[in-house]
């Protein structure tokens, strides 16, 4: 019988999946609950629903930080948990991981040394720069093009990737994500309003008002705490607030992707400006960001139709064709010999 393949997209805040053999995609949460520091409570959803929640006791924990895995043991404890979530995996499987390309060679082998140790018993690791996942998941054509500029937007962080002719020309990852976003509109309501919000409350805000929108007079009534006399309250904030919390983590962003331009070879740059950028993650969903981008560097900006999938969906079509699949490659190879 031949064995399964699953394609996995390990982000900082959510885990995407394909199984091959059931021809779907599913995703959860990338977190873990630990009680009294030693015994694992909950994994995936289960664990986010007690994110800000939880008692004392039990510790809230994201084991992947700024784009790779910065608790290994707690990371592993989530995988091997979800495996055994009636999910039907099948040891001895063939695993294809999304990585990003800006990392050290030692941090990207911590995603092939996960999945190898873990109870999935995985037959073999294949591993496909994200950037990459990305543009085939957009339908792109990698293999051929001269040129194409993938904006990944995550959780903790954006990847941006300059593609031509089947490889990644350049890369960059910066530490701006949703998180940041998140952090910054807690924080400004605080100094405003001497209010305290958590991160999830920010998060609502920031998705509800993005970048753009046509009434700026809008405002939402959220859950906090005044700070002042201690006492949960609940409070309007209004969009102008939040704009103004996310614009600087927005400008830095487009100041990295007019570097990485600058640094570009004419020929691909030019091709670049001909195809325009493309946008994934799940933060590519802000409202308005396609707009703000588009009018900030002056090339056409488009959104992947479901881009918190989209590095998977990329996976999924790797594995999927005989012809895409020279895109993975294996850390066994004689060019990590090294690291074994």
């Amino acid at each position: 019988m031949a064995r399964n393949v699953y394609g996995l997209d390990l982000g900082s805040y959510e885990i995407k999946v394909y199984d091959k053999k059931k021809d779907t995609i599913w995703k959860e949460k990338n977190v873990i609950a630990i009680a009294n520091k030693k015994e694992v409570f909950a994994v995936g959803d289960e664990a986010y629903e007690m994110f800000e929640k939880a008692p004392a006791n039990i510790q809230v924990v994201f084991p992947m930080k700024d784009g790779v895995i910065s608790r290994f043991n707690d990371m592993q404890y989530l995988l091997q948990g979800l495996l055994k979530k009636d999910r039907g995996f099948a040891r001895g499987a063939e695993y294809v991981i999304a990585v990003p390309t800006d990392v050290t060679e030692v941090e990207k082998k911590a995603f092939f040394d996960l999945v190898i140790h873990s109870t999935a018993r995985a037959k073999e690791v294949n591993i496909v720069e994200r950037g990459i996942a990305d543009a085939v998941g957009l339908n792109l054509d990698v293999q051929n093009t001269k040129g194409l500029f993938i904006v990944n937007l995550g959780g903790d962080t954006t990847e941006l990737s300059i593609l031509a002719g089947g490889g990644i020309v350049l890369n960059r990852l910066i530490k701006v994500g949703g998180a940041t976003f998140d952090n910054a509109v807690a924080q400004l309501v605080r100094y405003n309003h001497d209010f305290l919000i958590g991160k999830v409350t920010s998060e609502i805000l920031r998705k509800r008002f993005g970048v753009f929108s046509e009434d700026n007079s809008a405002s939402l009534t959220v859950a906090g705490r005044d700070l002042i006399t201690g006492v949960p309250q609940q409070r309007e904030i209004s969009i102008s607030l939040v704009r103004a919390a996310i614009k600087d983590p927005l400008e830095e962003c487009i100041h990295c992707i007019h570097s990485l331009l600058d640094r570009t070879p004419p020929e691909v740059r030019k091709a670049v400006y001909r195809n325009g950028i493309f946008l994934t993650g799940g933060l590519a969903n802000l409202p308005g960001l396609e707009v703000y981008m588009e009018e900030m560097t002056g090339i056409r900006v488009r959104t992947a139709i479901d881009p918190d999938i989209c590095a998977v969906t990329g996976l999924k079509q790797i594995i999927q064709s005989k012809e895409l699949r020279k895109l993975a490659y294996s850390m066994l190879d004689e060019n990590y010999r090294w690291m074994r």
